[in-house]
């Protein structure tokens, strides 16, 4: 099958991905979309840049930028952006593998859709299911909580059937408008960028994308899924050395996008409140993870 003329740049940030980044990077550049990929390289300290170079490092698509430094994700991705020159950009994680025909089906969704600033495809976990973040909503608040302090077990109704995934709905059989895509492969239109802006580089690690969805829409953008386009998504690969981290930076990042954005819809109380529930959730993931190192700690 002939490839398609159509220019597409690809940015992956990399922190210790290990093997996954070659074949993450290999996907891309087999695939039927002519590309440009940059790898915006974290710091790294396993094997990941070497294997990479070995494999691809005389394929003149492939451009690597090592920043010596772990950045965090927004920035990373955005210092790569600078050196882009196609109409479309494609935020991809290095543990997601592309299909031979994922990135050509997507541009051309792109290009036939001239509203759509922004659209993701099914993301599928390594048994072939569709991943919980591939359909979701832009979290609210209220049903955070209440979910969290488990009311919803005493008070069904009490979210009015409001929830952040609907992966367990049959997937659309056409192109869809939803609020939210995965973070892990964020197809966006150049023109769109332009006008929203590059990441929040406040955030390190997580609800970056989130926060790019909200001001998509604020800015009159649509954001869509495309059912008929696959990434296999190992989930956590860059991020199994440093869980604690990474959860820190994740709460981090949940209460710098509720202040940003939804703070101002609710009373100081339940502001309070909402804030106590985002580290009250850290804590609870904390105290079992630091446990489980204590115990492997142990065992070495």
């Amino acid at each position: 099958m002939p490839k398609p003329s159509i220019a597409l740049s690809v940015i992956v940030v990399n922190f210790n991905a290990g093997a996954l980044l070659s074949r993450c990077v290999g996907a891309v550049l087999e695939s039927f979309a002519e590309v440009e990929i940059y790898v915006s390289d974290n710091g790294s300290s396993d094997q990941s840049l070497a294997q990479l170079r070995a494999r691809y490092g005389r394929d003149p698509r492939l451009h690597i930028l090592e920043n010596r430094a772990n950045l965090g994700f927004a920035r990373a991705n955005n210092l790569a952006l600078e050196q882009t020159r196609a109409p479309f950009l494609l935020f991809l994680n290095p543990d997601c593998i592309v299909q031979p025909n994922t990135l050509h089906r997507m541009i051309r969704f792109m290009e036939s859709m001239p509203q759509a600033g922004m659209a993701g495809c099914v993301i599928r976990n390594p048994d072939g299911t569709e991943q919980v973040a591939s359909r979701r909503t832009i979290p609210d608040p209220w049903v955070a909580l209440v979910r969290f302090l488990y009311l919803d077990r005493i008070w069904p109704d009490l979210v009015g059937g409001k929830r952040l995934n609907r992966t367990d709905e049959p997937l659309p059989e056409a192109p869809v408008a939803v609020e939210a895509i995965s973070g892990s492969f964020m197809l966006v239109r150049r023109e769109a960028l332009a006008s929203v802006g590059p990441l929040d580089e406040g955030y390190f690690l997580h609800c970056e994308d989130l926060d790019w969805f909200v001001r998509f829409r604020q800015g009159g953008w649509q954001i869509y899924l495309v059912p008929d386009a696959e990434v296999v998504h190992y989930k956590g690969a860059c991020s199994l050395r440093r869980p604690i981290a990474v959860e820190w930076h994740k709460h981090r990042g949940m209460v710098r996008f509720f202040r940003k954005f939804q703070s101002q819809r609710h009373s100081m109380p339940f502001r309070l409140l909402v804030m106590l529930g985002i580290w009250a959730h850290f804590l609870a993931v904390l105290i079992p993870q630091s446990l489980r190192q204590l115990k492997q700690g142990g065992k070495a």
